[in-house]
């Protein structure tokens, strides 16, 4: 089954950082880009960055450009998502989801070309002081 497993939410500070994973027990993580996406409550679903399955190509939303770093560790079988220099306006819960094709910038910002059905729980993230 192709699902993901998102953890590493919480509280954090506005101007803190928090790191999440993004993991799969029943496949191999390596054979796909991932993509990080957030909802925030009252509003739709964005694209927050994608890596590719190498990790050599990686996107960004604007919002999150210079703020949040998205990095893989193929032999774990895991994608993060560091986040840093945290504001109000990124409390969300935060999804992985696989990719279908390639880590293009089309991802981040048309939520085109997801595997739909490797859609996990997701992880909670709140940011306030």
């Amino acid at each position: 089954q192709l699902q993901l497993v998102e953890s590493g939410g919480g509280l954090a500070q506005p101007g803190g950082s928090l790191r999440l994973s993004c993991s799969a027990s029943e496949f191999t993580l390596n054979d796909y880009a991932i993509g990080w996406f957030r909802q925030a409550p009252g509003k739709e679903r964005e694209g927050v960055s994608c890596i590719s399955d190498s990790g050599d190509t990686t996107n960004y939303a604007d919002s999150v450009k210079g703020r949040f770093t998205i990095s893989r560790d193929n032999a774990k079988n895991t994608v993060y998502l560091q986040m840093t220099s945290l504001k109000h306006e990124d409390t969300a819960i935060y999804y992985c989801v696989a990719l279908r094709l390639l880590c293009r910038r089309a991802v981040v910002l048309y939520s085109v070309g997801l595997i739909a059905d490797s859609w996990g729980q997701g992880t909670q993230v709140n940011v306030s002081s």
